[in-house]
């Protein structure tokens, strides 16, 4: 059985809540859940100690069992020193697709040929 600690979300419309809780990859995100070991409240001030609440025991306890964070989850563990979250870098993110290349050729192309007349 695969397992996951990720959030599930509460809380009203626009007022977020999430639990942070081990779940069983397959079920829903909302659904059937092992156990709470913890709470993320993003409304509240970053530096808010109740921002962040989580059973520090129980999240080593399912990391050793072999359960995957997700990486916001993975971001608050990082925080509280239990895993170390890598880097991420994706440098041909910022790069133009192939038809926004092709549209900057046929515009440079455009502005060349009334250049070229003049001269």
């Amino acid at each position: 059985m695969s397992l996951k600690i990720r959030l599930t979300r509460g809380g009203a419309k626009k007022r977020p809540y999430y639990r942070i809780v081990v779940a069983d990859a397959r079920s829903p995100r909302d659904g059937r859940f092992i156990e709470k070991i913890g709470s993320y409240d993003p409304m509240k001030a970053k530096d808010s100690a109740e921002r962040v609440v989580l059973d520090l025991e129980k999240a080593k306890e399912w990391l050793a069992k072999g359960a995957q964070p997700t990486d916001r989850v993975l971001r608050f563990l990082d925080a509280a020193g239990l895993a170390k979250r890598p880097a991420r870098n994706n440098p041909n993110k910022a790069l133009p697709g192939e038809k926004a290349k092709e549209r900057a050729e046929k515009n440079a192309a455009k502005s060349a040929a009334p250049a070229e007349a003049e001269a």
